[in-house]
């Protein structure tokens, strides 16, 4: 069970605020990521989970604007600090949201809890060994295609747990691993991708938003 004191006694945080569809969420993120890191090799499992990534707000901006299906359940994977999932619940979706670093769950159950998200389902998700029940209406997730080794057990996941009628939406930088991962689920997925443009000052990031659904034989 979740407790306020034990996450504040272990861990250092900042605070970072978004409105997202006129509504306020507060993030606690880490103040450093030093902890997280391992000094021999920095790049070592580096902690993407700590940060909040465009793609992530692109998401859970989308997830606001749809409307709420009460029967419909989500999964979200790969959720760190839990901004999509805990935005998606506010709007009323059924959210299950998964991680497997424990130091993410810890901040995604801290977020949860501070922005008032108690229908959320938080649980932890190997993507090499998963043991989720059950299967879901749409598989969602945010700057989780990173590394190729990761793809087979993306694409086991959404075979296991997405329904037959289901929908996948990703949210991804156009890298070349990610337009990789989407060129090899063209040969088993429709893959309609959308592109989306954040601007922050001079910069413009750009971000795919792809939805994809079974190919029907």
């Amino acid at each position: 069970m979740f407790s306020t004191e034990s996450f504040q006694q272990e861990y250092e945080t900042d605070t970072i605020d978004l409105v997202i569809k006129k509504r306020c969420f507060s993030f606690l993120v880490p103040k450093s990521l030093d902890r997280f890191l391992d000094p021999e090799n920095v790049f070592n499992n580096f902690p993407l989970w700590a940060k909040i990534w465009e793609p992530s707000v692109v998401l859970a901006d989308h997830l606001a604007s749809m409307p709420v299906n009460p029967k419909k359940r989500f999964l979200e994977i790969g959720s760190g600090l839990g901004l999509v999932g805990i935005v998606a619940s506010s709007f009323g979706h059924k959210v299950t949201m998964t991680e497997y670093n424990h130091d993410a769950l810890n901040f995604a159950k801290a977020n949860a809890h501070i922005n008032n998200c108690s229908n959320l389902e938080i649980m932890e998700l190997d993507w090499n060994r998963p043991e989720l029940e059950g299967t879901f209406d749409r598989i969602i997730g945010s700057e989780v295609i990173y590394m190729e080794k990761s793809f087979y057990p993306i694409l086991r996941l959404f075979r296991t747990y997405l329904k037959e009628d289901g929908e996948i939406l990703l949210a991804e930088r156009p890298r070349r691993s990610s337009i990789e991962f989407f060129r090899q689920m063209s040969e088993r997925f429709n893959v309609r991708a959308q592109k989306k443009i954040i601007r922050n000052g001079s910069d413009e990031i750009r971000v795919m938003m792809c939805r994809m659904t079974f190919k029907r034989i």
